[in-house]
């Protein structure tokens, strides 16, 4: 029984739904722990294929941000990925010792050290958003572009904190 002392749902044991459906034991948190493993699997697979098999979950956003921004500080890399400053300066280090990434102090303040991707780092994050372009056509063959528009929105919605109801209705993804 759940707090209001209704019987609490059998979802998770794998029940027909009232119209009569499976319906998933997997929870949404569940699933979309699964999904993220999935991706990372995936994605790792593909980047492998093109020659980098030192792949890491946090390289996609990583060198996304560094390809777009040219150079980054540290503490923007934190605060960009909701890390702290030395979980940045980890990740930051991983790309360093694969020659992905370096070091250079700021020109107007030397007490800022801000990275940037190395030659083999644009080439590193040019495959990565590659394999991320391809991923999400062939993710939109399964599904459609219309139902991965509402994930997508969802998804934001999650990670900012919002109700996430209107933006399950939503056409596009927002901006």
């Amino acid at each position: 029984m759940d707090r209001s002392g209704a019987e609490a749902s059998t979802a998770d044991e794998g029940s027909k739904s009232s119209s009569g459906h499976q319906v998933s034991p997997y929870l949404f948190g569940d699933l979309l722990a699964l999904a993220r493993a999935r991706w990372i699997r995936e994605m790792a697979e593909a980047v492998a294929q093109r020659g980098y098999l030192d792949y890491r979950a946090t390289d996609a956003f990583l060198v996304r941000l560094l390809r777009r921004r040219s150079s980054v500080a540290i503490s923007g890399i934190g605060s960009r990925l909701g890390v702290t400053r030395q979980a940045a300066r980890k990740l930051v280090n991983g790309l360093e010792r694969r020659g992905y990434a370096t070091e250079v102090r700021d020109e107007h303040d030397t007490r800022v050290v801000k990275v940037e991707l190395t030659r083999e780092g644009e080439a590193y994050a040019d495959t990565v958003i590659e394999v991320i372009h391809t991923l999400n056509r062939q993710l939109a063959d399964r599904v459609g572009a219309a139902d991965l528009a509402v994930a997508d929105a969802v998804l934001r919605v999650i990670l900012s904190g919002e109700d996430p109801r209107p933006a399950a209705t939503r056409p596009e993804p927002p901006p």
